[in-house]
């Protein structure tokens, strides 16, 4: 078997497959199939994505990039901005399950998850209200 590196550490991969098969975060946003990597009805919908910071440490075992959550609502504006901030936060708190989840051989551990930075509201040029958040994510293969 090839030894694992830190490329193979994935945290938005991790991440994105269990939101896509927590109960939380589907009751939260009130069905499931609403999350995923792109912005796609139906609305309200989870982008699970990248985030814009972290800290890499050596590159050599545990790292703590963040992911970044966004919660995108329907482009008439429902299900409203205070709505959408209360189903963010209840995703962000789904994802933190991951860390209680017992470990599968051959994938990456997951130590911790926690907020990295504040909500932020951030409707699209044309409306569409979005809410996003980072979090930090402690990974090692």
């Amino acid at each position: 078997m090839t030894e694992r590196t830190i490329a193979d550490a994935d945290p938005v991969s991790e991440v994105l497959a269990w939101l896509q098969q927590s109960t939380g975060a589907a009751d939260a946003l009130g069905g499931p199939g609403r999350v995923s990597g792109i912005p796609e009805a139906p609305w309200p919908h989870l982008l699970v994505g990248h985030g814009p910071g972290g800290d890499l440490r050596s590159l050599t075992w545990a790292t703590e990039p963040e992911v970044t959550l966004e919660v995108w609502g329907d482009p008439g504006g429902w299900p409203g901005k205070a709505n959408l901030r209360r189903i963010l936060l209840h995703c962000a708190k789904a994802a933190q399950g991951l860390v209680e989840a017992p470990h599968v051989p051959g994938r990456p551990t997951i130590a911790g998850i926690k907020p990295s930075g504040l909500l932020l509201w951030a409707p699209l040029v044309d409306g569409q209200p979005r809410w996003i958040m980072n979090l930090a994510v402690t990974i090692h293969p």
